[in-house]
């Protein structure tokens, strides 16, 4: 039988510390609640930092631009808006898909990057139509905001009408000229509505030119709305800022109800008519009075009535603008029957 003294030897007894020994350093119950960062625990501020990361939507860092507006040979001015300035442009290197010449958009500074990216959307979202100028490519993410688009060669609709007024004038055919180019125009118009993008900028400013009249491309799509991603009709915009909307060719439902629709295009078609018939000329007054006395077509007229719901859809006016040109003898369709100006 083994003895105590045997067991000490040979290691398999483990000596016990007196009583009186001092126990190791361990921590209290009373230190581990007041020590938040050993426990787990986080501070109220700490706990509001986290539920704020939390709820923050993950984003992947963005790719660099593919061009900036260094990369760029702005060679003239085409009009310059309030929120972005069109040129006639050049690569310094290279070309732009296969574009050599093309129109670019810059937008000015304080324009935000919302705003361009949802033009930027709507503009891919229309695709391609022989009479909506094309976009090509766009930097979205370093400003100045650039937009490259399809090259026109004879700027503004407003600009070509001004700089050929005398030309136009004295000739027999200019109301079929102008007829020819509306039904244009609102071929691009009914595009958009089947796509339910509502341009709410349509003017002569804003129509560029390569071939009058049959190359007339709606542009400028900065103020446009998808519908289908909008719960509302209703105008986001408050209208107090004047500065943002174009008082002149927006329809009295805007004014009184804050309201724009595709009838609301339908109304600055209209406006649009009569600005052809002045060429250009921002001029006061009754402009359905005066697109009564210089218009042949009824359905200027009817663009411009006062109730939304007694306006034409764009539909109607490119099957009414066929029905003149046919009675007329001129045809929209054949751009051969007359050479371009």
């Amino acid at each position: 039988m083994r003895t105590i003294q045997n067991l000490q030897r040979t290691g398999c007894f483990v000596n016990v510390p007196p009583s009186d020994a001092p126990m190791p350093h361990s921590t209290s119950l009373d230190t581990l609640e007041e020590d938040p960062v050993q426990t787990g625990q986080q501070t109220p501020a700490e706990r509001q930092k986290s539920k704020s990361l939390s709820r923050s939507i993950w984003r992947p860092p963005q790719p660099g631009p593919r061009f900036t507006k260094a990369d760029l040979n702005l060679m003239q001015i085409i009009k310059a808006g309030k929120e972005g300035v069109f040129y006639k442009a050049r690569m310094n290197r290279g070309t732009c898909k296969g574009h050599s010449l093309f129109t670019c958009k810059i937008s000015k500074e304080g324009v935000s990057p919302k705003r361009v990216e949802t033009e930027v959307s709507i503009m891919r979202k229309l695709g391609h139509h022989k009479n909506v100028l094309q976009l090509l490519d766009w930097n979205t993410s370093q400003e100045p905001y650039v937009l490259i688009m399809e090259y026109v060669s004879c700027g503004t609709l407003r600009s070509f009408l001004q700089a050929h007024k005398e030309r136009l004038s004295r000739d027999s055919e200019l109301q079929n000229l102008f007829t020819i180019a509306s039904y244009h125009i609102a071929l691009a118009m009914e595009h958009l509505r089947s796509k339910m993008v509502v341009h709410c900028d349509l003017a002569l400013r804003n129509i560029l030119v390569s071939s009058f009249p049959h190359e007339c491309k709606v542009a400028e799509f900065g103020l446009a709305r998808d519908l289908t991603r909008m719960r509302s009709r209703r105008s986001s915009r408050k209208k107090c800022r004047a500065e943002r909307v174009p008082l002149r060719w927006y329809p009295p439902e805007y004014f009184r109800h804050n309201y724009f629709s595709f009838k609301g295009d339908v109304w600055a078609f209209g406006v649009v008519l009569w600005e052809m018939q002045t060429f250009g000329e921002s001029e006061s007054g009754d402009w359905g009075l005066g697109l009564r006395s210089k218009c042949r077509n009824p359905f200027p007229v009817l663009s411009y009535r006062q109730r939304d719901n007694e306006r034409p859809r764009f539909a109607s006016l490119c099957l009414q603008t066929l029905f003149d040109l046919g009675c007329n003898g001129a045809s929209a369709a054949l751009p051969v029957s007359r050479s371009s100006l």
